[in-house]
């Protein structure tokens, strides 16, 4: 499992998670560019969801990164250089809400398991979008450890296929920028 940083600012050369948004121009080639950057520097990017946004030709990229505090820095300030690179923000894990989804197919030979296997999509407010004489095929969304507990409750019956989008996330409250974050109008954009 993995575990997020407590965001503490303390550089002591430690590899930290750190989630980081990118709001970027949907353009061809962004994506590659960006990703290209960190992989220079030899991040493991843990986990990535990209989409677009409320706003024309903008899209959000979040990305789950393995690094420490010295290297990050250095590796957001050259994103910054890009044109196509609109706003970086490093979300704290406290300070923002962060899902996960999953769909799951398990395995439901009989009528016993599969109701069995629905009180635990029950438990987990997941929801259940395909049932077939054998199978049963689910949706359950919320952070890493839901999803993890999920599928070690339901592995008994025989985890068939696992589909796990990456994390996405957004600060808490009404305003887009955590404090102390300066960035860049989008009113061009909208």
């Amino acid at each position: 499992m993995l575990r997020i940083n407590s965001g503490n600012g303390k550089d002591d050369g430690t590899v930290g998670s750190h989630i980081i948004t990118f709001l970027v121009e949907d353009r061809p080639g962004v994506f590659a560019k960006v990703t290209g950057l960190i992989r220079r520097r030899n991040f493991n990017i843990a986990k990535i969801t990209v989409g677009p946004t409320h706003i024309e030709k903008v899209t959000r990229m979040t990305f789950l990164i393995n690094a420490d505090e010295a290297t990050l820095e250095q590796v957001v300030k050259q994103l910054n250089k890009m044109v196509e690179v609109l706003r970086i923000t490093e979300l704290k894990p406290k300070d923002c809400v962060i899902r996960e989804l999953a769909l799951i197919k398990i395995n439901t030979s009989d009528q016993q398991e599969r109701n069995e296997a629905m009180q635990f999509v029950n438990i987990f407010r997941g929801n259940v979008l395909d049932v077939s004489p054998t199978s049963l095929t689910v949706e359950v969304t919320g952070d890493s450890q839901k999803i993890d507990a999920f599928l070690e409750l339901t592995k008994r019956f025989g985890i068939i296929e696992v589909a796990r989008t990456g994390i996405t996330a957004l600060s808490r409250g009404s305003d887009p920028r955590p404090r102390g974050v300066d960035s860049l109008t989008l009113l061009d954009y909208e």
